[in-house]
């Protein structure tokens, strides 16, 4: 009889760390501008999901920033500043309730997103939720261990598109003495974010899918059925089109002059945006890793430049990009800088 009352509670406890498939939060991660808030969008639309518009930096930048919510005084902390963000404003949820949850219950920045966005589906009556924070690329390990049924999409684009979109953008900076060369160290950046994520997603094993964003543009239909399969979610595209929110009403790009002129198509734009030279430099920088993700070069077997050492430039700036996250995480001033952007107004919306 006691054996079989420690079995029954051994699989209670089971269940509880091992939900089913169909109840595991989703993560939508990738480098900047690669179709996360599309993908993200698209799992929304199908309805089932929380529906948050926002992005939660959770772990690039409330974890680094209040030490792993491990005492009572960081978390009371936490939740002074994020009670006064967009990032609560767009949750829905009760002040005083969430406050005293995050305080008395969470230890861990696992525990602190099980209790915001549990408590956003919760308050919505759907069964499970999902997080579109692209930075959240470089935690995957660290997020599987504190949430381990979490599942992850990693959404690749090809690095021409998304450096251009980079560029665009204004998001990245590069050395002072290297100002011609933006849209190649935006290339770079994409090149270093889809590396160290792919890294980190060695330790997610059948967890971990990879989602071509020029085959999501191009064929939605059969894409998001290997997904839906992935994440045992009916993503029926006929469905999300109806009830499409976001960015499938109105794309975020920063090409704005194609969404308005009804031209909106966000592949290959790199074969009018970069000249001949350009490109040619770009696939000498990162052309092997093009290559290997299965897109097709221009330029030869791996592009050649006669202006630049390209191993040199890529060691120095995968240095550079290394040095600023952990200068973000890891110092006075880039605690600092967290606090500002998470009361910034318009905060992120994917």
């Amino acid at each position: 009889m006691v054996d079989q009352e420690q079995e029954a509670v051994s699989e209670g406890v089971a269940a509880r760390v091992r939900p089913d498939r169909s109840e595991a939060p989703v993560f939508v991660v990738g480098c900047a501008r690669s179709g996360t808030t599309l993908l993200y969008h698209m799992l929304l639309s199908a309805g089932g999901f929380a529906y948050y518009r926002a992005e939660t930096h959770v772990y690039n930048m409330l974890v680094p920033r209040f030490g792993r919510l491990r005492s009572a005084a960081a978390r009371k902390k936490l939740m002074d500043l994020w009670l006064k963000s967009i990032f609560y404003r767009r949750s829905g949820l009760d002040a005083d309730e969430i406050r005293a949850r995050v305080v008395n219950e969470c230890r861990s920045g696992g525990d602190f997103l099980r209790a915001v966005m549990g408590g956003i589906a919760d308050r919505q009556g759907v069964g499970r939720w999902s997080d579109c924070t692209p930075a959240h690329l470089l935690h995957m390990r660290e997020i599987k261990e504190e949430i381990p049924n979490a599942l992850f999409l990693h959404i690749i684009r090809d690095g021409r598109d998304v450096a251009l979109s980079l560029e665009r953008a204004g998001w990245l900076s590069n050395f002072p003495w290297d100002k011609r060369r933006r849209v190649h160290v935006a290339g770079l950046h994409w090149e270093w974010a889809v590396t160290r994520g792919r890294r980190e997603a060695r330790a997610l094993a059948s967890d971990y899918m990879e989602v071509s964003f020029e085959e999501l543009v191009s064929d939605p239909r059969g894409t998001l059925s290997g997904i839906g399969s992935f994440v045992d979610h009916d993503l029926n595209y006929d469905h999300i089109l109806e009830n499409a929110v976001g960015s499938l009403k109105r794309p975020n790009t920063s090409f704005g002059t194609e969404a308005r002129d009804g031209a909106f198509n966000p592949i290959g734009r790199w074969k009018k945006g970069l000249t001949e030279d350009d490109l040619a430099t770009f696939e000498a920088l990162v052309g092997r890793t093009l290559k290997g993700l299965g897109y097709e070069l221009s330029s030869g077997a791996a592009g050649t430049s006669k202006t630049l050492n390209p191993r040199l430039v890529r060691a120095a700036y995968r240095s550079y990009f290394s040095a600023k996250r952990w200068a973000k995480v890891k110092t006075p001033l880039g605690r600092f800088l967290t606090d500002v952007e998470m009361l910034r107004e318009q905060g992120s919306s994917p």
